[in-house]
């Protein structure tokens, strides 16, 4: 049996269907409940125009109610020649109420069919990838505060440079989360618009009322004109894309700095045997695989914008069949990135730390500006300070005083993690309490 919405009664060539269909069946398990969802709404909104009689809605919201129950419980399969998640569900309302299962298409298309269950689908995701960031910075923020006085050399150009601390740097990545948190937001509220209604495109001579289909599903506002509710398609993606590639930035260089810093050459930071791996023939090792992996998976999510851009970039308006190749990519990079988000914050709340480095007198010249601004303070010009420091560097004669007093905000001594902490408040915090 083949079933599609857009049947006219004759058979498609078996190759071509199989090359059309692609993985949609596979990917729209993911939208079921949300097609579900959206149908009810969609039939709760024609029997309030008089396209179904109430005993009609009554009996097809009962049935939609089982087949949520299905989905949620994983009993849920798209039927072998059934092409996508709206054909199933129709088809089993069909088969099992008759006329009635054939009404809830009016006044819709498979376009916004589909357009709404990306839509919920991207909020309820975005939501779980910002709950994801909350967790990595709360556990950021927590270790920032825990480390706040154990110092640690900081670097330009990979060379030694002047004191950080590990309060600064946990607490850094906690703040460039907060950044990326910005572009998560944004990409909620291009996902929180409904384009229920828009059906191909151009509307409908029904008299449908779209504000209740988006009071009923929750959405924040309409995609008001029907053209710009299917120009959203793709354009959704890649704005969620940004921020997903913005968030992966931020752990690719976590994983790297984190990489770094386990090596015998830095042993700044170490991880338990068991969150590390070994080696086949050199016993003492004890490798990085997991940041390893977070660095690798995260440099490629990088490019998903650009992926979505080159697939999108030269489509005119209206819906076109390139936009199904967006769920093969988008579906697995959020499963992805909500992975890599997890995993880092669990390797993190069992990282130790070296609260030592800094004795080493591999470090002293760290100190080299403390020296310098000390004598700028007691009256000596900048540049005299600054030279007779130098001078003592060259004529190896310089002693550090390792003494520390940084007050300004964003500083060692003065970290600001509390107005950090506001920031993502900010934020994130309406998403996240939905």
């Amino acid at each position: 049996m083949s079933v599609k919405l857009w049947s006219k009664g004759f058979d498609s060539d078996k190759s071509v269907e199989l090359f059309t269909v692609g993985r949609d069946r596979e990917l729209d398990l993911k939208l079921a409940k949300y097609d579900i969802q959206a149908s009810m709404a969609h039939i709760r909104m024609l029997q309030s125009i008089g396209l179904l009689e109430k005993s009609e809605l009554e009996t097809l919201l009962s049935e939609m109610e089982m087949i949520l129950t299905e989905v949620e419980k994983g009993n849920f399969e798209i039927e072998e020649g059934v092409e996508d998640i709206h054909s199933q569900i129709e088809l089993m309302l069909t088969r099992k109420l008759g006329e009635v299962g054939k009404k809830i298409h009016s006044g819709r298309s498979r376009n916004d069919q589909v357009l709404v269950d990306l839509k919920l689908f991207f909020k309820n995701e975005i939501r779980e990838i910002a709950r994801l960031v909350k967790q990595l910075f709360d556990t950021l923020i927590d270790l920032s505060e825990a480390s706040r006085d154990v110092l640690m050399p900081g670097y330009t150009h990979l060379q030694i440079a002047m004191p950080s601390s590990f309060g600064l740097w946990f607490g850094a990545y906690a703040e460039s989360l907060t950044d990326d948190a910005l572009l998560l937001a944004a990409a909620y509220k291009h996902a929180d618009q409904n384009p229920l209604g828009s059906a191909a495109g151009y509307g409908s001579s029904f008299p449908l009322n779209r504000t209740m289909t988006t009071e009923l599903l929750g959405f924040e506002t309409l995609h008001f004109n029907s053209i710009a509710a299917q120009m959203s398609r793709g354009k959704t993606e890649r704005t969620l894309a940004y921020a997903m590639a913005a968030t992966a930035g931020t752990l690719s260089k976590l994983a790297v700095d984190i990489c770094l810093y386990m090596s015998q050459n830095f042993g700044f930071v170490s991880f338990p045997d068991e969150l590390t791996t070994g080696s086949s023939i050199m016993p003492h090792k004890k490798n990085p695989d997991m940041f390893e992996l977070i660095r690798g998976k995260c440099n490629r999510l990088q490019a998903l914008p650009n992926e979505l851009c080159l697939l999108t970039g030269n489509l005119p308006s209206g819906y076109h069949r390139d936009f199904q190749l967006l769920k093969e990519i988008v579906f697995p990079a959020i499963d992805e990135l909500k992975n890599c988000l997890a995993m880092s914050d669990y390797m993190l709340r069992n990282i130790r730390i070296n609260d030592s480095i800094t004795d080493n007198p591999l470090y002293d010249y760290l100190f080299t500006v403390e020296d310098v601004n000390r004598k700028v303070l007691s009256g000596v010009p900048f540049r005299d300070a600054y030279r007779e420091i130098g001078r003592q560097v060259q004529e190896k004669t310089y002693t550090p005083d390792r003494e520390i007093h940084h007050t300004h905000e964003g500083s060692i001594g003065n970290l600001c993690n509390d107005r950090i902490r506001e920031k993502m408040e900010e934020r994130l915090g309406a998403m996240i309490s939905d």
